[in-house]
């Protein structure tokens, strides 16, 4: 009897819970976590009541704050160990308020968060549950604790989990089965994380850009998909361009800027990408070489190698190709120049590369796209799409050009437009371009600035209607770029590349 007594009253737990879950269905239906509350933009302290508000003002999906416990065992918010200098785990809450955020609000608790949340039915609670390192019980009363107030308050429907402690996500999952609980460290596989019963995953977005599978085996369990903390521009397009359903991050508004302009609103879709999230090699699954040192067609100076480190180098999330002052096979520099394999090769489509350029008179950096089966015969007839060109003489100019039988620089005929900048050495830019049936756009920075058109008068003016392949590549010297002589000075000299992606509609 006692045990049939047990087993209606979790029934009767269970199912509350799930109504009040089914009873919301107002959230914002947006990609947008504000970590800490929205709190960067307007100098609002973090994990602070405002922030909590400003997140609810933008419209957030979901707003994350952590979770301490007190010398005297009150749960109280706050991202570190410590609170404006003092130790949480080992003050009492009254200590706590002696000192007050820049605000002038003190410290929350969790009771008092979880209050102000519900009283909106639009932004969710992303409540992280820290490991206080100070042993496994202590990690476990906080966690209970959390629960206990989050039911307490009939807060089921607000609140979502998440923790680095994986025994505290599975202690949850564990004693309240209907939560989506998500983990954070970024050491378990998919399909282990699923059989262990968690919603969703929420790693590092550098995780996912160094397993490059990992987004669409967790999707295919049927798993969301979160990124933190995605701060710079790069690191937000990553997790837009392959449509993780959650981005957590302290620029909410940049975020949502991003969103809104991203290819994806225009209808395109990641077809193939390479964020350069390993270490040493680029990964040959993705690029061959172009090797050799025959001046190619330009009286270039390089001899390009195979897979040699000192001049094609992954590290630190971009890939670095470097020109150096190295005699090999009759040829005063070596370099590299990369082409994506042939099973990425596309028709019409959105290129971007994002790069930094090297500085230097003689430098010849590019960013450009081949016929994969030369259609109608060898260059320039089967055509030439140059996304990226820079001519170190030329410092403050960009390049989008094409190539084709009727316009070419071999008879002067060549269509292009150049772009002024003076950031593409120090900064990271990304270069674009979007090709269609009937016209191809050159973008820098989303500026486009250069567009050719598809005449109809046949191959001569556009052989665009064929597979390409695109090139990374570095020259030295040749009839352009060495116009005005090379400056040995200027070496060893590198192009950052910190991504590549290819979108279809």
């Amino acid at each position: 009897m006692k045990q049939l007594t047990i087993a209606i009253l979790m029934i009767t737990i269970i199912t509350t819970i799930a109504n009040a879950q089914k009873k919301i269905t107002s959230w914002n239906k947006n990609q947008v976590i504000a970590h800490r509350g929205a709190w960067k933009k307007n100098n609002i302290p973090e994990n602070s009541i405002a922030a909590l508000q400003q997140a609810f003002k933008l419209n957030c999906h979901g707003s994350e704050f952590d979770v301490h416990l007190t010398l005297d065992s009150i749960i109280v918010v706050n991202h570190d160990a410590t609170f404006l200098g003092t130790s949480i785990a080992k003050s009492t809450y009254k200590q706590l308020l002696e000192k007050k955020l820049s605000n002038g609000e003190t410290i929350p608790t969790l009771e008092n968060y979880l209050k102000t949340g519900m009283k909106q039915k639009k932004t969710k609670l992303i409540l992280e549950i820290k490991p206080q390192n100070l042993g496994k019980e202590r990690d476990m009363l906080l966690t209970e604790k959390a629960l206990q107030m989050v039911r307490k308050l009939k807060a089921q429907a607000w609140v979502e989990y998440i923790s680095f402690g994986y025994d505290i996500c599975t202690y949850i999952i564990k004693n309240e089965p209907n939560a989506k609980v998500a983990y954070l460290t970024g050491n378990v596989e998919p399909e282990k994380m699923k059989a262990d019963g968690f919603s969703g995953v929420d790693y590092h977005f550098s995780v996912y850009q160094q397993n490059a599978d990992y987004i669409t085996r967790f999707k295919k369990l049927g798993m969301t998909v979160n990124g933190w903390t995605a701060n710079l521009p790069a690191e937000i397009s990553y997790l837009i361009a392959n449509e993780v359903e959650y981005i957590t991050t302290n620029e909410p508004e940049l975020t949502f800027e991003m969103i809104k302009n991203a290819p994806l609103v225009s209808g395109w879709k990641l077809k193939w990408a390479d964020e350069f999230g390993g270490k040493g090699l680029p990964d040959p699954k993705n690029w061959t070489y172009d090797v050799g040192g025959n001046g190619w067609g330009n009286n270039e100076k390089q001899f390009y190698t195979k897979a040699d480190t000192l001049n094609t180098k992954v590290e630190k999330g971009s890939l670095n190709i470097t020109v150096r002052k190295t005699d090999k096979e009759n040829m005063a520099y070596t370099s590299a120049r990369l082409a994506t394999r042939k099973k990425f090769d596309w028709k019409y489509g959105r290129l971007e590369v994002r790069a930094m350029l090297p500085k230097g008179r003689g430098l010849w950096p590019a960013i450009w796209m081949l016929p994969t089966n030369w259609k109608y015969g060898s260059w320039p007839a089967s055509g030439e799409i140059d996304v990226m060109e820079h001519v170190g003489f030329a410092p403050d100019s960009i390049h989008g050009t094409v190539h084709t039988k009727s316009f070419n620089h071999t008879i002067n005929t060549q269509v292009g437009k150049a772009i002024k900048s003076d950031t593409h050495y120090t900064e990271y830019h990304v270069y674009a371009m979007e090709w269609f049936e009937d016209h191809i756009d050159i973008f820098m920075d989303g500026n486009k600035y250069f567009s050719f058109k598809n005449s109809r008068k046949g191959m001569e003016e556009w052989p665009f209607d064929q597979d390409f392949h695109l090139l990374l590549n570095i020259a030295v010297g040749g009839n352009w770029g060495g116009k005005q002589g090379i400056d040995d000075q200027i070496f060893p000299a590198t192009m950052k590349v910190d991504y590549v992606r290819v979108y279809q509609k």
